[in-house]
C-alpha cells in the first residue's frame, strides 16, 4: 500500500474526534469509519494492522492529547516526559485499534471469492469487529470506553435507540451506516434498497426519542450545584484548606432555598472524618432548619486508618456515604506501586492510593429521593451504574475535570454523561469543580450548563422518574451477546461455504 494510502487512515482517524463535543459534527462518525472502511477492502491482513493502528494514532492522539495536561501542567512532570507518556498513552490504545483492523480484514477474507463479499464484511463483518474492540477496550486494563462512537450521537437521531441498546448498540447502528455508505458510493446494484435502509434507521431513532420509557414520580425538586473553581494546584496545599471549606460552605449558604445542594468530587481533599465534627456538624444543623439536604464529594478514611476512599456522603436525615468503585489507573492508584512510585513525579501525588469501594453499595437519598452516584471517570461505565437502578429516581456525577484544562475533557465528559440520561430515561446532575456542570434532562438534552473556569451555581427543578428502560434492564449484556452470536454465525457459515 502507498504513502497515500496511510496517510489517508491518518487523516480519517485524526478527524473522528471532531465527532465529539465539543466540535460535535456527528456525521464524522460514519464518514471517518467509513474511509476506514473502504481502505480495509484493499488490504491484506497484514496491511490491515498498519491502517488500523496509522488510524488510531490519528483518532487518540487528537482524542486523548488532553492527557498532557494532567501529566505536564497539573502532574509535575518535564514537557518531554509528558509528551512520551501521552505518546505511549495513544500507542496503546492505537494497538486495540490495530487489533480489531487485523481481525476484521481476516475474517473477512473467509469469503474473499464470493458474490457477498462486499455486502457480508462492510454490513456484517466490519462493524460487529469495531463494536467488540470497543466493548474490549471498555474492560480489559480496568477498562477505557471514552470516544466510542454511540457518544458522538448524543444530538443525533440515533441517540433514540440507546435507551434500548445503550452506548455500545449505537456504535453498532454508526459503524453499520458507515459500511452502508461504503456500499452506496461503490455503486452497488442494491443502492435503492441501501438508501432506504439508511432512512428507516435514522428515522427509528428520530421516532424513539420521543417514546417515555419512565414517567415522572413525585413532584420536581429543586437542586444547586456548587462548583467552587478553586485552582487545582491548591488541591493539596495545606494554607489553602481554609479557603476551600470557606468557599463551599458560603455558596451552599446562599442556596438554602433548594431542597438539595451538592457538591463535586474531592471538594475537600481534607478527610470526611477530621471534617465532622467542626465543619460539616454546624453546616448540616444550618441546612436542617431550612429543609435542605447535602451531597458532598470529599475523601473519607475507613476505621482501619490505612485504606481511604473518593466519596460523595449524603447528609441529610441520615448519612449514607458512597465509595468510588472504578478508580483511576495511575491517578487514584498506581499499579505495580513499589516499581513506579519515586520514578516519577506524577505517580507520587498525593491521594493517589485510593481503596476501591465495594461493588455493591446503596443509593444516596436526600431530598425523600434516591440518588444513583458516580464519581468522575466512572459514569464512563454505563453497566455499573444501572446497577442502582431502578430504584434511584436520579443521577448524581460528581467530577474534578481541573486536570485537564481547557481541553476536549471536559466536553467530552459531559456528553457521556447525557448518554448515561438517555440509556437510563433519568435526570442527571453533574458537578465539578471547575466546569462543565450541568442539570441534564431524560433525553439527554443539557437544559443548564456552567461557564467553565468560574466560581458558579446552577440551580433548577430536577423531576425524579421511576420505571426501567430496556437499557437498565438488560444492560450491555443484549448486545454483547448479539454481537458474538452473528460473529458466531458468521464463521460457522464461512467454513461450510469453503468446504462445499
Amino acid at each position: 500500500m502507498s504513502f497515500k494510502t496511510y496517510l489517508q487512515a491518518l487523516l480519517a482517524g485524526a478527524l473522528l474526534p471532531l465527532a465529539f463535543a465539543p466540535a460535535s459534527i456527528f456525521p464524522l462518525a460514519i464518514i471517518s469509519p467509513a474511509v476506514l472502511f473502504h481502505l480495509y477492502l484493499s488490504a491484506s491482513s497484514r496491511q490491515a494492522i498498519k491502517l488500523g493502528y496509522t488510524f488510531g494514532i490519528g483518532f487518540f492522539g487528537v482524542g486523548v492529547s488532553w492527557v498532557y495536561v494532567a501529566f505536564h501542567d497539573f502532574g509535575y512532570t518535564s514537557v518531554g516526559l509528558s509528551i512520551l507518556m501521552t505518546a505511549c498513552f495513544v500507542l496503546v490504545l492505537a494497538t486495540c485499534q490495530a487489533i480489531q483492523a487485523y481481525t476484521a480484514v481476516k475474517l473477512s477474507a473467509r469469503i474473499k471469492h464470493s458474490r457477498q463479499y462486499l455486502v457480508v464484511s462492510l454490513l456484517l463483518v466490519y462493524p460487529l469487529c469495531w463494536v467488540l474492540f470497543e466493548w474490549i477496550r471498555g474492560w480489559i486494563f480496568t477498562g477505557f470506553p471514552w470516544l466510542n462512537l454511540g457518544y458522538s450521537q448524543t444530538g443525533s437521531s440515533l441517540s433514540g435507540y440507546a435507551s434500548i441498546v445503550g452506548v455500545y448498540g449505537v456504535s453498532w447502528l454508526c459503524a453499520l451506516s458507515a459500511g452502508m455508505l461504503v456500499l452506496f458510493f461503490m455503486g452497488a446494484q442494491t443502492r435503492i434498497k441501501l438508501a432506504m435502509a439508511f432512512v428507516v434507521l435514522w428515522t427509528g431513532g428520530f421516532l424513539l426519542i420521543y417514546v417515555e420509557w419512565t414517567e415522572p414520580v413525585d413532584s420536581p425538586i429543586k437542586v444547586s450545584l456548587v462548583q467552587g473553581n478553586l485552582p487545582q494546584i491548591t488541591k493539596w496545599d495545606p494554607a489553602a484548606i481554609q479557603q476551600r471549606l470557606d468557599t463551599y460552605a458560603t455558596l451552599t449558604r446562599e442556596h438554602w432555598d433548594s431542597d438539595v445542594v451538592i457538591w463535586p468530587e474531592n471538594a475537600m481533599t481534607t478527610f470526611y472524618n477530621d471534617l465532622v465534627e467542626g465543619y460539616f456538624k454546624p453546616l448540616v444543623a444550618e441546612a436542617r432548619k431550612n429543609n435542605t439536604d447535602l451531597i458532598v464529594g470529599t475523601p473519607v478514611l475507613d476505621n482501619d486508618g490505612q485504606r481511604y476512599y473518593s466519596s460523595m456522603v449524603s447528609l441529610g436525615e441520615k448519612e449514607i456515604i458512597y465509595n468510588k468503585r472504578h478508580l483511576v489507573p495511575f491517578g487514584e492508584f498506581v499499579p505495580l506501586q513499589e516499581v513506579l512510585r519515586g520514578l516519577i513525579s506524577f505517580f507520587d501525588l498525593p491521594m493517589s492510593g485510593f481503596s476501591r469501594g465495594e461493588p455493591v453499595q446503596a443509593p444516596l437519598e436526600a431530598a425523600g429521593q434516591l440518588f444513583a452516584p458516580s464519581i468522575c471517570y466512572e459514569d464512563a461505565f454505563g453497566e455499573e451504574l444501572i446497577s442502582f437502578l431502578p430504584q434511584a429516581s436520579i443521577l448524581v456525577n460528581g467530577s474534578n475535570n481541573a486536570w485537564y484544562g481547557n481541553s476536549f475533557a471536559p466536553h467530552q465528559h459531559l456528553q457521556i454523561s447525557q448518554m448515561r440520561s438517555i440509556e437510563t430515561g433519568r435526570m442527571m446532575l453533574r458537578t465539578t469543580t471547575n466546569g462543565i456542570s450541568a442539570i441534564i434532562d431524560h433525553h439527554g438534552k443539557i437544559l443548564k450548563r456552567s461557564a467553565q473556569f468560574e466560581t458558579y451555581v446552577i440551580s433548577g427543578e430536577v423531576q425524579p422518574r421511576s420505571g426501567s428502560t430496556p437499557y437498565v434492564r438488560f444492560g450491555n449484556g443484549s448486545v454483547v451477546v448479539l454481537m458474538f452470536a452473528l460473529l458466531g454465525l458468521f464463521i460457522i457459515s464461512s467454513r461450510k461455504s469453503r468446504l462445499a
